[in-house]
């Protein structure tokens, strides 16, 4: 390094559903000299930023690292997809767009886990700062904050309100918002789409910063290693078009980098358990044993039905209505293109006991793969359902010292007992949710898994077969206080000055609910910590622990709860 070095104040690795934010509220200080390095592009593709196109970016090796796991044991050895965002806005760039915050005491969990203020009091007020919802801001909701959120296309086909009848006939609660007062029970969901248009971060944050001088962008920098003197972060070596550069950070290098990103570098780096730097033939510069490991993602299947009236999406698939589709959208951003379909959902427990929720519904009015592929010759519809508090754990090892090669994923899906129990619940408690009245008049055969898997063992064959990852990876570099934790509460690593990890990495536990909209609350939070601006008040709005199904069920009958 050389008096000419570049030098900022802070470096922001990754541009993703973090970095966006940090690069955001960390330059609205003049004086701060923000750098915010991305390996991937521009996020300017009509695929990306039409909502309904959703499976097409999340697929294509320009706009997202197709990473898979190694072989999994408890899924008949099946290497599982597992794409991160590789392009400005990162994973909320190539995401499903859904918006769910997760339940209040996933947070509390947080806490009790040994991330001190991070219970669900105090990351409420960070969440309504984030957010500016389209029916305006309350107790728990924002209307002021750069993340649009609304509910679609208000759920115009009747497959979605017939699915949250369903779910309030099998006895369950409904909700009228379940990033509100209540997460359980059956309502709309909600979506980051603004005007018709994907609300990524790169949307909502950074466009607006980039107009900041203080604020410098390199996209297509792969970044390899932070650079250290001693126990401090004093910069970071990147390669763009074959140039092998390096910057300097007068404060701080905070990575963004994501699930599989963060715990990749800090390996490069040399910040890591010692046998694993040892193995890719990395010197070790600061054991920390838990960096890679914990690592959490959220597994789901279809429950596929066939349609017995011609209103599903399966209808809308043919190159002529895609067309049509697609038009409209460019003209107005308006119609079918202007939502990612899943505009219904349900929050329920697996089993009595549980404070919380720990099964989520996403219902689909079409019957097809989340990635788009094989649709169903006819008219279905389809419910995703997963387990969504795993007790699983896996880890994201450095395969080399090459930063081009990617890293060994492993998950361990289902290699718990209570996953498998959680999973043979789905599959019961949806059958029992779907054979309700209030789908009578919709539902036809069921196509997958099929009526004949009934016994424990055909529902485990089938889940180990069919389920898919949520794309949820988290908690590979958890927060907390025990030789376990990677960052402590403030989001700086454990032994090393000047360097921190601010994204979904950082989880201690994963949430019941999808990951954009907590990860945008924590990188919120950690920009006000990094600032040393203080944190918001907690709040002191109520939550709704609800009873048992049960009791439910007796409390609503026989009046139907309205939406």
């Amino acid at each position: 390094m050389t008096d000419t070095t570049p030098k900022y104040d802070y470096i922001i690795v990754g541009a993703g559903s973090a970095g966006c934010v940090l690069a955001n509220r960390l330059s609205q200080d003049p004086n701060n000299r923000v750098l915010l390095l991305e390996t991937g592009g521009s996020d300017k593709s009509i695929f990306i930023q039409m909502p309904t196109a959703l499976s097409i970016p999340m697929n294509t090796k320009k706009y997202a690292w197709q990473f898979e796991t190694e072989a999994e044991p408890y899924l008949d050895n099946r290497r599982m997809h597992c794409p991160r965002g590789k392009v400005l806005g990162g994973s909320s760039s190539i995401n499903g767009m859904v918006y769910v915050r997760g339940h209040a005491r996933d947070f509390d969990e947080w806490q009790q886990a040994g991330a001190k203020g991070w219970d669900y009091a105090h990351c409420l007020p960070y969440f309504k700062k984030a957010e500016t919802w389209a029916f305006g801001g309350d107790a728990y909701r924002g209307d002021t904050g750069p993340l649009g959120v609304n509910n679609g296309n208000q759920m115009k086909n009747p497959l979605y309100q017939a699915f949250v009848d369903a779910g309030v006939d099998a006895g369950y609660l409904s909700t009228q918002d379940y990033n509100g007062a209540q997460q359980e029970g059956f309502g709309p969901m909600h979506m980051t789409v603004k005007n018709g248009v994907r609300w990524s971060t790169a949307n909502a944050y950074l466009r607006p910063a980039m107009k900041r001088s203080n604020l410098t962008v390199i996209t297509h920098a792969l970044v390899h290693k932070v650079l250290l003197e001693g126990k401090r972060a004093t910069g970071v070596r990147f390669e763009r078009k074959g140039k092998v550069q390096q910057v300097l950070a007068a404060k701080e290098v905070v990575l963004s980098a994501g699930s599989i990103g963060s715990p990749h570098l800090l390996q490069l780096s040399g910040i890591g358990a010692a046998d694993v730097l040892a193995s890719a033939g990395v010197e070790l510069a600061h054991e920390l044993p838990g960096v890679g490991q914990n690592l959490q993602d959220h597994l789901e299947f279809y429950f596929q039905f066939k349609c017995l009236k011609p209103i599903s999406l399966n209808g809308k698939l043919d190159p002529l209505n895609k067309l049509f589709i697609g038009t409209r959208w460019i003209l107005n951003k308006s119609g079918l293109g202007a939502t990612n379909h899943f505009e219904s959902c349900g929050f329920i427990r697996s089993k009595a006991g549980l404070e919380w929720p720990d099964l989520q519904y996403h219902f689909l009015p079409a019957a097809m793969r989340y990635d788009g592929r094989e649709a169903f010759a006819g008219h279905g519809f389809q419910v995703h359902i997963g387990h969504n508090k795993p007790k699983s754990r896996g880890a994201v090892t450095l395969a080399s010292a090459d930063p081009k090669v990617a890293p060994k994923i492993q998950f361990n899906y289902l290699s718990h007992p209570e996953d498998i129990e959680g999973f043979r619940a789905c599959v019961r408690l949806t059958r029992e949710i779907i054979n309700q009245p209030a789908l009578d008049e919709y539902r036809g055969e069921e196509i997958q898994p099929g009526i004949g898997v009934q016994s424990d063992e055909a529902i485990d064959k089938f889940v180990r077969s069919a389920v898919e990852s949520a794309y949820h990876p988290s908690c590979s570099c958890k927060m907390g206080e025990d030789e376990m934790a990677v960052v402590d509460s403030e989001t700086k690593v454990r032994g090393i000055d000047g360097l921190r990890v601010v994204d979904s990495s950082i989880f201690p536990t994963i949430p019941n609910g999808n990951l954009n909209a907590p990860t945008i609350m924590v990188a919120e939070r950690a920009a006000d910590l990094i600032l040393g601006k203080g944190v918001l008040s907690p709040s002191d709005a109520e939550v709704v622990i609800a009873p048992d199904w049960q009791e439910a069920q007796r409390q609503q009958a026989p009046k139907r709860a309205a939406i």
